[in-house]
């Protein structure tokens, strides 16, 4: 009868609102994942140099960071809602701008503005996301926000090679577009609710620290922990391709399909796993299963170790990184969810660059295979990290425990 009861009175988490901000959130992703790996090889058709492919490339996660910088600042003016029609209305003018910009420094002020249109948009859209699913189901609401981030990552990146060397640029930029502007209309129907509109008003009595607009106060663990994932999510997304080919193992693209599959499916059950019972048990076996895909690529010789590695990688993937997210606006104060999620999308950014350049360094030396013991040390210094900070933690909760007996 109570669990009846519970089931009854369960608030609703698929309200209009948040089906809007899921669409607008992977709309948007889509519209920045299918120029990912296409703009480099238009900017090449262009006659850029291997240095200015590096600028282009890499300036987008720099102005994508710097914009994050005022987050305070621009949510104090405008709110949420009008924050994330900016980042949005950025990524549309960038699209429109691409295929009329013919010059590589034209080219690079465009990938500028999307840079800071994607930054403040996957900021807000996550800030808004939080306002409106349930304090109860938060862990599960950000599971399933956070499969469209996965859906277009899974799915744009090969939708714009194809229309690249299909349909040519204007396609792939038209493409581009379009999801943005779709993107603002489904952001239209996520409006904020009245309460976090005050909490927004509140913050802006209350000066904050350049450090904090970077790292959220009282959000250090599970930052660090964000980081320390972007540095190996980064890594095996960016070179897995290459760690095939030196292993002499064809169809590597489909790592991807099978690994978004399982992030898919974990994201589904891993959130009201949270809900229910705490981060370690969904970090945990996220973190173990991360690690054993970084220890099967290292040793993978066959089509089928390597697809066995992609289930491991998908499942860790989707329960670290909704956790992490959920972790770190539970961290936060609710009327700070806006830097909050700046701090998420920050630390996830720096950890990826990170990686990237430092990994890609190293590969260059050792080679790709070998480069991935990296990944792996990573992983298990995340593991023991975690499992510290946990262990101190309960300890400290027991110890408060008995001091009231």
């Amino acid at each position: 009868k109570g669990k009846v009861l519970r089931t009854m009175t369960k608030a609703p988490l698929w309200t209009k609102r948040f089906v809007a901000i899921i669409l607008a959130n992977g709309l948007l992703f889509t519209s920045f994942q299918c120029l990912l790996p296409t703009m480099p090889m238009y900017a090449a058709s262009l006659g850029a140099s291997g240095l200015e492919l590096g600028i282009i490339s890499g300036i987008f996660g720099v102005s994508s960071i710097c914009i994050r910088f005022f987050t305070d600042n621009l949510v104090a003016r405008l709110g949420k809602k009008k924050c994330l029609y900016l980042g949005l209305f950025f990524s549309l003018a960038a699209a429109a701008a691409y295929a009329y910009f013919i010059s590589i420094a034209m080219l690079t002020a465009a990938r500028i503005i999307q840079g800071l249109g994607f930054g403040l948009g996957s900021t807000f859209a996550a800030a808004l996301a939080v306002d409106i699913i349930p304090s109860s189901r938060r862990g599960e609401g950000l599971g399933y926000f956070s499969t469209s981030n996965a859906v277009a990552m899974g799915i744009a990146p090969a939708a714009g090679v194809s229309l690249l060397t299909g349909l040519g640029s204007d396609a792939l930029f038209g493409f581009s577009f379009l999801t943005a502007a779709l993107a603002m209309v489904c952001a239209f129907f996520s409006n904020e609710s009245l309460s976090a509109i005050r909490r927004t008003r509140r913050m802006t009595k209350t000066k904050v620290s350049w450090k904090n607009r970077f790292f959220e106060s009282g959000t250090g663990f599970p930052a660090f922990f964000t980081m320390l994932f972007g540095f190996s999510y980064g890594s095996v997304n960016t070179f897995v391709a290459m760690m095939a080919q030196e292993a002499h193992i064809e169809r590597a693209g489909l790592f991807f399909v099978v690994g978004t599959f399982f992030v898919f499916a974990t994201r589904t059950f891993g959130g009201r796993v949270y809900d229910r019972k705490g981060p370690i048990w969904v970090l945990l076996p996220g973190i173990i299963a991360y690690a054993v895909a970084a220890f099967i690529i290292i040793h993978a010789s066959s089509f089928i170790m390597l697809m066995t590695a992609s289930v491991f990688y998908g499942t860790g993937a989707g329960l670290i990184m909704p956790s992490l997210m959920t972790w770190l606006f539970n961290a936060a104060l609710p009327e700070r969810r806006s830097n909050a999620s700046a701090t998420y999308y920050n630390m996830l950014d720096v950890g990826t660059c990170i990686g990237i350049i430092g990994l890609g360094s190293a590969a260059a030396s050792i080679g790709y295979i070998k480069m991935y013991y990296f990944v792996l040390a990573a992983m298990l210094i995340f593991l023991v990290v975690f499992l510290v900070q946990h262990i101190l933690k309960l300890g400290a909760y027991q110890r408060k425990e008995i001091s009231h007996v």
